[in-house]
């Protein structure tokens, strides 16, 4: 019996082991990088053992450490979660030779299939040779051999650009997984991602715990998920389970999998088997009504599973709130997460907390909200709600996306789910929701009763011009009348029934709306699910910056610099000059125009904030541009 468990990983998943853990009296350690000393995961534990450093590779990858920590602390088995080194037979090796429980796959099965090159030969599927990959093969798709979620990954159309992305997509695969190897496959554009959980005891059951969809997806990450898959034609649906046993059977595998296919053109191409729980698992424990993580640990124990496997019922939805900017090449956000708090009815799973900081180390997925309903459409409906009326105070969050992704007429009515949703609808996805000016009124006058409430003042029998407030495009004119309330100039139609320092009442057309406000000493404003930022008055200088100025986008770490690049070099538009690394991908900065190299602050290892200067590009539009003398 399972008495002390470790879980090798963090944020997110640790949480959720440790929920099922203490249901079970299971008491639990946490492992944390330095990073990640006041984390939520290390909170929630039992007892935690600090892994020096701040870099996956020196820590949540360093399987000795973590062994090491495991016997200190005195625990008797290990739960890998999810990344990292979910998916490495060494270091499942290492924890069963250290006699602790492996909650897990046996290495062997790990080996067979946890290397998508390795998983592809053993079903008859050779990858293609990238010294061999002529135009009539393009697109290809550049993928790591080992872990998932997205990174190592490249898409290429165009053979010159073959070369860079392997090295790239190798790059990124070593410092999220410890593994550089990468393969190149055919890409099939726009087909249906879905897949097949399983769950395998050590006595020959097998469950095949139904399909997911797991279409909706930006940069190879997936966004929403759900359960069942579909639409799907039965003919089909029964071959994707039969294929997922038979792979499960062929390696002996035991403990939950899954197998991933890429559905086009009514057939079913295999892409990998994941020998680890996924991100997405609750959408299936919503729908069987079980808990993968209990039975991981009953089967790790050598417990049976029922022969027959669970009956599904309704409908789940998941959808990963992250903290990025899609309007901004999905930018990944940094900062405090001030407020964090979701309607009753939602499943929560998360490894953040109100006033915890999300930072530039790791992947910048804050939570996973999931719904289960009767009904798809149910589904759909009761989580984009839940996402509105969520109170998510902090970083820009890709939460307005999920909301319009939810209610867009191809996946509201799953007429049409492939990995291109967002290539299409990405532009009118991004679309500032509406609603924006009220929001900017009941801020202003938020604002405004707070500062009577400090200072006094109002109505006086001289009228005075307007006051004035700006959040982003949105200006605000308006006045204080002679009962205590306000009166609104521009936007026109507007009638205040109530404004206080928290919230504020407004009537346009008829029709009376409340508004939370709640505002933040840095002028960020968050009224309902709007995000305001208030504009000052005047502009400081110190602010301004030379014409064709690279600023870093995000705050990471200067990972590489084009070969040879070097300052009064000619560069071209869309040309990359750096890559940087932030929350476990590389995020390439490319010339604005055409133009010569100026200036080049960025090198390698160079740690930057967001807004720094990387680099200047005189273009041949501005010739006097020249380089800012402050930097």
């Amino acid at each position: 019996m399972i008495s002390r468990l470790l879980v090798a990983n963090r944020g997110e998943i640790a949480c959720r082991v440790f929920r099922t853990c203490r249901d079970l009296g299971v008491s639990t350690v946490a492992v944390y990088s330095d990073a990640d000393a006041g984390a939520l995961h290390v909170r929630e534990a039992d007892a935690a053992v600090r892994l020096p450093g701040a870099a996956p590779s020196e820590t949540y990858l360093r399987g000795d450490l973590i062994v090491a920590a495991a016997l200190a602390a005195g625990a008797d088995a290990v739960h890998p979660g999810y990344g990292f080194l979910s998916e490495n037979a060494d270091f499942a090796r290492t924890v069963i030779d250290a006699g602790l429980v492996w909650v897990g796959p046996p290495p062997a099965a790990i080996e067979a299939m946890a290397s998508k090159t390795r998983a592809k030969e053993l079903l008859g599927i050779a990858p293609l040779d990238p010294a061999r990959v002529t135009a009539a093969d393009l697109p290809v798709l550049v993928k790591a051999a080992a872990g998932g979620g997205g990174r190592g990954m490249r898409v290429v159309r165009e053979l010159t650009s073959l070369e860079q992305e392997l090295e790239s997509a190798s790059a990124e695969a070593a410092s999220a997984f410890g593994d550089g190897e990468v393969f190149v496959e055919p890409y099939v554009e726009d087909g249906r991602h879905v897949e097949v959980q399983l769950l395998c005891d050590a006595h020959g059951t097998v469950w095949a715990l139904g399909t997911r969809d797991c279409s909706l997806q930006r940069r190879h990450q997936k966004v929403i998920e759900e359960a069942p898959a579909p639409g799907l034609p039965a003919a089909l649906e029964a071959s994707l389970l039969d294929t997922a046993v038979r792979a499960a059977k062929a390696v002996g595998y035991v403990g939950a999998g899954t197998v991933e296919f890429l559905v086009a053109d009514g057939r079913a191409h295999f892409l990998e088997m994941n020998t680890r729980l996924q991100v997405e698992h609750p959408v299936t424990e919503e729908v069987y009504g079980v808990d993968l993580v209990a039975l991981q640990l009953a089967v790790a124990e050598g417990g049976k599973l029922p022969p027959e496997t669970p009956a599904p019922r309704g409908h789940a939805i998941e959808a990963r709130l992250y903290a990025e900017d899609p309007a901004r090449g999905w930018a990944p956000q940094t900062g405090a997460l001030r407020l964090f708090d979701v309607p009753e009815g939602v499943r929560l799973d998360t490894g953040y907390a109100s006033g915890d900081a999300i930072g530039v180390h790791y992947d910048p997925m804050i939570a996973k909200l999931t719904v289960h309903a009767a009904t798809r459409d149910g589904a759909v409906r009761k989580l984009a709600r839940a996402l509105e009326r969520a109170r998510i105070h902090g970083p820009v969050t890709n939460r307005d996306l999920l909301v319009a992704s939810l209610r867009h007429p191809e996946y509201a009515t799953a007429d049409r789910l492939d990995t291109g949703f967002y290539d299409r609808n990405l532009p009118a996805l991004t679309t500032a929701p509406g609603g924006g000016d009220l929001a900017a009124v009941a801020a202003a006058l938020a604002a405004a009763s707070a500062r009577r409430g400090r200072f006094g003042g109002g109505w006086r029998n001289l009228r005075s011009r307007d006051e004035t407030r700006t959040y982003g495009d949105h200006q605000i004119l308006y006045r204080p009348t002679r009962d205590g309330g306000y009166e609104v100039t521009a936007p026109e139609g507007v009638r205040v029934v109530a404004a206080a320092p928290g919230r504020v009442s407004l009537e346009t057309a008829g029709v009376v709306r409340h508004f939370d406000v709640t505002a933040y000493e840095d002028g960020t404003v968050h009224v309902g699910g709007h995000r305001l930022t208030a504009r000052p008055r005047f502009t400081d200088p110190r602010e301004q910056t030379a014409p064709g100025s690279l600023l870093a986008p995000m705050p990471g770490t200067v990972v590489r610099v084009a070969d040879g690049l070097a300052v009064g070099d000619r560069v071209t538009a869309g040309q990359p000059l750096l890559w940087l690394e932030a929350m476990k991908m590389e995020h390439r900065v490319t010339a604005p125009a055409s133009g010569t190299l100026t200036a080049l602050h960025a090198a390698p290892g160079r740690q930057v904030e967001v807004g720094a200067l990387l680099a200047v590009v005189q273009t041949e539009e501005r010739p006097d541009a020249q380089e800012d003398p402050s930097a």
